[in-house]
């Protein structure tokens, strides 16, 4: 890597911000080439490049070797540390960077699932959760520490954690011989009719509300009863009450079900989501192509457009497709649909593309009124526009008075997320990439440091 490079990277490193997220170093032609994470961006970059850094020992000679062939390098801020590893996991599986060696297989970070349709609900550490019939809490990032956190839960709220069907009016439990776990204080057996299905009901809700709580009462409870036991020289006991608060302060590291998504977690079946989604339409062969438009703004800035592609049910990333809107300032999603609606499918009304089989907007009723305003002006009739409105998952249908609520396992609704799920994370993704190129183009104005040579070749691109 000449020095000249080295200079520049170092420069635009200088820029980045000292908050946790992800980078993504490139090379000259823009292809990533290696995805990190980073408690503070700049200082975690920048030692790359720093004239003492010795990534041969320190790193290993693959990242040597990535670091001079990196001739760009982009990044997207996160809330916190747990955001930023999530995302980087997520990065890493899309785009299956060439000097990423952990995270590209189809391993996923796991959850805490408690049954809520059994008659005595069972909670469980998993990767495979049902696709109904339960309620989740993560994904989470350690998978150990979140296996410590339910073991020491049980052992306070005394759940059952095996896999046997309970039923409330099995007479047979009453000569069922419990297992360890009740032997040792640690689950009410009902298994063994030890308890009624009220009262372990009641020990369930108080876990979940401990789930959506702070948690803070728990541990202060906890954190006197070690106490107490290192006064009286019980340090054995007071150990495992200190594991016991480590293993629970650990469920804070945990992402959110809806928002950190993973599609291999909850996954469906393609074909069967489109035949179920041909029936839903009243179409007579299931589509091959369905695209997704969505748009993303922050307080009505550098509002940006996204169009993912779907083939056969799958993600067609040559299709993807990203529009910064110019016809109008500020926030209007009706307004920044029309435009990119118009500026998708200008050709195919000229007959120099082909329409896909069906066009999801991400929104309601009014953003589907939008796109439809779109193809009007163009005095075309599109194919099937459908919207997916994120609140209560009610599909929107054109010329179709009311929407329509599937249930939450209907392998046409899980499509039609995917696919929205899909498009709101690309639109996000050049949201923040316009979002940072703006205020180094800003600190540049001012004045307060030289502008990047690299970014604003990119910029009149």
């Amino acid at each position: 890597m000449s020095d000249d490079r080295v200079k520049i990277l170092r420069e635009k490193i200088s820029r980045f911000p000292k908050t946790p997220g992800v980078y993504l170093m490139k090379d000259a032609h823009g292809r990533v080439l290696y995805i990190g994470k980073a408690k503070s961006l700049r200082a975690r970059v920048g030692s790359y490049f720093q004239p003492s850094a010795d990534l041969l020992n320190t790193r290993g000679p693959d990242i040597a070797r990535m670091a001079t062939k990196v001739a760009d390098i982009d990044f997207l801020d996160c809330d916190t540390e747990v955001d930023a590893l999530l995302k980087e996991a997520r990065l890493i599986k899309d785009i299956q960077p060439p000097f990423n060696v952990a995270l590209k297989d189809g391993k996923t970070f796991p959850y805490i699932e408690i049954t809520t349709r059994d008659d005595f609900p069972g909670i469980y550490v998993t990767r495979t959760p049902r696709l109904k019939g339960s309620k989740l809490y993560g994904p989470f990032a350690s998978p150990l520490s979140v296996r410590d956190a339910v073991n020491a839960l049980q052992k306070v709220f005394k759940f059952r954690s095996c896999e046997m069907e309970i039923t409330d009016g099995d007479e047979s439990r009453r000569f069922f011989r419990p297992c360890l776990l009740h032997a040792i204080n640690q689950c009410t057996a009902p298994c063994a009719d030890l308890i009624s299905k009220d009262d372990y009901k009641k020990d369930v809700d108080r876990v979940r509300k401990f789930m959506a709580s702070k948690r803070s009462v728990v541990v202060r409870q906890m954190t006197k009863e070690m106490d107490a036991a290192a006064e009286r020289r019980d340090y054995e006991e007071a150990g495992r009450m200190r594991d016991r608060i480590k293993a629970i302060q650990s469920l804070a590291l945990s992402g959110d079900v809806h928002a950190d998504v993973q599609p291999e977690v909850f996954y469906t079946d393609p074909t069967q989501g489109l035949e179920k989604l041909a029936d839903l339409l009243g179409i007579e062969q299931p589509p091959r192509s369905i695209e997704g438009i969505d748009i993303a703004n922050l307080m009505g800035e550098e509002t940006v457009g996204s169009l993912v592609c779907f083939i056969d049910g799958k993600p067609f990333k040559n299709g993807y497709r990203r529009f910064k809107i110019k016809s109008h300032e500020g926030s209007d999603d009706y307004a920044s649909i029309r435009e990119v609606v118009a500026r998708r499918y200008r050709y195919a009304a000229d007959g120099e593309e082909l329409f896909p089989d069906i066009i999801l907007i991400d929104g309601g009723l009014g953003q589907l009124h939008a796109a439809q305003e779109a193809f009007n002006e163009m005095d075309m009739q599109p194919p099937m526009v459908i919207s997916l409105a994120k609140r209560m998952e009610e599909i929107y249908i054109h010329a179709r008075s009311s929407p329509i609520r599937l249930p939450r396992n209907n392998p046409a609704l899980r499509l039609l997320q995917q696919i929205r799920d899909e498009s709101h994370r690309f639109a996000q993704h050049y949201h923040h990439i316009l979002r940072r190129k703006k205020t180094f183009d800003e600190d540049a104005h001012e004045g307060r440091r030289p502008p990047d040579k690299n970014a604003t070749r990119k910029k009149r691109k």
